[in-house]
């Protein structure tokens, strides 16, 4: 065959071409719309991004803390902790009350819970796709002995 390898020419070579070309199973059409309407995930997602927020966020998860206290180890001044805790609020990853002088900020459940159910939910994806591609794999290992 002109332009074509030895190697491609082998019966093995080839199914194993068709192999990854067709699916073992049929593949689900890509639907879009589990992507819409994620502006929340997208904001939660944007201030987890940032080192500093994640440690406010590892903090006020062991349990409410004022700003004072949240501020006390962070390297930075006060104002600049103010404006993380505040695209946090906006996130819903954190709430905030203040009573009397003292803010006081908590962890928001329920934006985590839904950040950990979009995780879980592409988890599942992954590891689906990773065991149709283990069962082709064995498929293939079979076909050839």
């Amino acid at each position: 065959m002109a332009g074509t390898s030895p190697a491609m020419t082998k019966p093995t070579d080839s199914f194993m071409l068709e192999r990854l070309l067709t699916p073992c199973q049929p593949v689900r059409p890509i639907i879009l719309n589990h992507m819409l309407n994620h502006s929340s995930l997208d904001l939660a997602f944007q201030a987890l991004a940032d080192p500093t927020r994640r440690a406010i966020v590892a903090r006020l998860s062991l349990g409410p803390a004022s700003v004072k206290e949240i501020a006390g180890p962070l390297p930075m001044s006060l104002p600049a902790v103010m404006q993380h805790l505040a695209l946090l609020e906006t996130s819903g990853l954190v709430a905030s009350e203040k009573r009397g002088r003292v803010r006081t900020c908590r962890i928001e459940p329920s934006r985590i819970s839904d950040c950990e159910r979009w995780f879980s939910a592409r988890r599942r994806e992954w590891e689906s796709r990773l065991d149709r591609l283990e069962a082709c794999l064995r498929e293939e290992t079979n076909h050839e002995t």
